[in-house]
């Protein structure tokens, strides 16, 4: 008898305007023993996760680019994404030179140059895990 394991991952982000941008991807394969169910869950996760984080990035159309003019004290996110941000640094304590490094990492820029869509994929990941170990 076959066993039937189903892996789906999803991944929203907020966009400009109280909108978003959702991606979700969801794979279906067959067993032959239970044995092999925590290696196949395991196996289809990182390829969800991988496909599903590099497909949400092409975001099509957005209705605002945010300022970009090159201001360093100007901060391209809306000012309650910014104010957000800077509060969830505060009240966790969190290290600004790891929150800094994130930013680079996921998106090749400093906090205060993410745009808004980005600065949502900050926050997010704020909010999901604890920076602290970075």
């Amino acid at each position: 008898m076959a066993i039937v394991i189903e892996a789906n991952y999803t991944k929203k982000l907020g966009l400009p305007g109280y909108s978003s941008h959702q991606y979700s991807v969801t794979l279906r394969t067959e067993l032959a023993n239970l044995n092999q169910v925590e290696a196949e869950s395991t196996r289809l996760h990182t390829l969800l996760q991988s496909s599903v984080d590099r497909e949400i990035q092409k975001v099509g159309f957005l209705p605002d680019k945010g300022n970009g003019n090159g201001n360093h004290d100007v901060w391209n996110c809306s000012p309650k994404q910014r104010q957000y941000i800077i509060d969830l640094v505060d009240q966790n304590r969190l290290d600004k030179t790891a929150v800094e490094q994130l930013a680079q990492d996921r998106f090749g820029k400093s906090v205060r140059g993410l745009n808004r869509l980005e600065a949502s994929g900050l926050i997010e990941e704020l909010k999901e895990q604890d920076i602290r170990g970075i």
